[in-house]
């Protein structure tokens, strides 16, 4: 039986070596251009909680990893005191009426999870990865840090700390100051958008108004909840144990998204923050409509030929060209209530004014001559390329259904950006140049 298996394997190399040998190696296996693929979303299941909270779950995936994602509204849009919404969101894992900090930590490093929180403008979440078998274990943990937190006194005092000595040290950089300054002047001060930390304000952060906006917009918030990976079988009685049970809600977004935004009137400027660098932080930025702005899908065309990727056309010029920088690139910032197109570089002081001028002229170019085709179909190619990838896994896949139903988007706007990218044509990109790429629209800085 074993020489009867070993001189059948023996034939089988054989015959493949043959059917090799006459492949015509003079000719190139044919090439098929990404934006020919038919790309799909995969779908999602809705469900809803007793409590009304919304959760999405994405089933798919061969890695038995799980990703459980809670959204809430709580990010700083609704606080009342600056900073209370990051404060808030990360001393979530600093102590229950059960378990202090470290044994929090150490629950979720004991089965191989990790818990990250973060908090933006709108939302604020908590962010599980963990393994498959582990997840009826950690999600009661999850659970009782949303319904028990407790804000020890010490650890927020720890927390401001830390957060001071962070913020002494980005002070000195001067792309820090940058990103701080340009939100400052495209939003206002006073949105939120546009405000940033200081000393003084982690000095104020107190437990009374941290436990207040914890009460408000955990405790009985608005929460979605996104789950990936490959699903347990019992997994929608999993959440509803211990999520349908909490006082969370599933009722309308909160109203506070669409404050007014100001702009400053002045659009120039040169701030010197530290003398003794070598290089100027630049950013040039204009407001732009959000997503659900019939130019936004198109408008991410001419971002990426102009600045998105990096074969763009200020990569091209002043990285490949020039030498000024080591990299530059522009991008459409993704914010709910209004966008931005921003462009972003550090360059050396010396060529700090010649790089911003460079800028401009790529503008313009776009602005007078039409995309050559070569050009945009190499764009073309690697929107797809890119969202061939973003689709590549549970995670990702969830992520993508996270964007659209936080902005309010149907499905239609994913296939609608597919055939946006396919059938875009040079003339509508000049157009588009022409309305957005207005070098006097633009607020521009340079920190030094």
């Amino acid at each position: 039986m074993m020489k009867k298996t070993a001189t059948a394997c023996f034939i089988t190399v054989i015959i493949n070596l043959e059917f090799l040998l006459m492949l015509n190696r003079k000719s190139a296996p044919e090439i098929t251009d990404a934006v020919k693929f038919q790309l799909s979303l995969p779908p999602h299941h809705k469900i809803s909680l007793r409590n009304g909270v919304e959760v999405y779950l994405v089933d798919m995936g061969t890695v038995d990893t799980l990703m459980m994602n809670v959204v809430f509204y709580a990010g700083n849009c609704f606080e009342t005191q600056n900073l209370v919404a990051p404060a808030t969101n990360f001393m979530l894992k600093n102590g229950t009426r059960t378990k202090n900090a470290y044994e929090i930590n150490d629950y979720f490093e004991y089965y191989g999870a990790y818990l990250n929180r973060s908090a933006g403008h709108e939302t604020a979440e908590l962010t599980l990865h963990c393994m498959k078998k582990n997840f009826a274990e950690l999600l009661p943990v999850v659970s009782e840090l949303i319904a028990d937190s407790i804000f020890p006194e010490d650890e927020l005092e720890i927390y401001k700390k830390n957060m001071q000595q962070r913020l002494q040290v980005n002070l000195r950089k001067n792309d820090f100051i940058a990103g701080r300054l340009i939100d400052t002047y495209l939003f206002g001060a006073d949105h939120p958008y546009g405000r940033y930390s200081s000393i003084e304000d982690y000095t104020a952060l107190n437990i009374t108004a941290i436990k207040d906006f914890y009460n408000q917009y955990y405790f009985s918030g608005r929460c979605v909840i996104f789950i990936a990976g490959p699903l347990p079988a019992d997994i929608q009685k999993l959440v509803e144990i211990h999520f349908g049970s909490l006082s969370l809600s599933g009722s309308a977004k909160p109203d506070r998204l669409n404050k007014p935004i100001l702009p400053v009137a002045e659009k120039k400027y040169r701030v010197t923050n530290d003398p003794d660098s070598v290089q100027g932080a630049i950013r040039i930025a204009r407001n732009f409509p959000n997503r659900h702005h019939p130019d936004f899908q198109k408008m991410q065309v001419l971002n990426n030929i102009f600045g998105g990727f990096f074969g763009s056309r200020l990569m091209a010029n002043i990285r490949e060209d020039k030498g000024y920088t080591y990299g530059i690139h522009s991008y459409l910032t993704n914010l709910i209530q209004e966008s931005a197109l921003m462009i972003s570089t550090e360059a050396g002081k010396d060529v700090t004014e010649a790089t911003i001028r460079e800028v401009y002229l790529e503008m313009k170019r776009l602005c007078d001559e039409p995309v050559e085709e070569e050009e945009l179909k190499t764009t073309k190619n690697f929107m797809i390329g890119t969202l061939l990838g973003d689709l590549d896994g549970p995670f990702q896949v969830a992520g993508r259904w996270k964007s659209l139903i936080l902005n309010d988007l149907a499905e239609d706007y994913f296939y609608n950006g597919i055939e946006t990218i396919k059938n875009i044509q040079p003339k509508t990109l000049q157009e588009l140049a022409n309305k957005y790429l207005n070098a006097n629209d633009f607020y521009e800085l340079a920190v030094f």
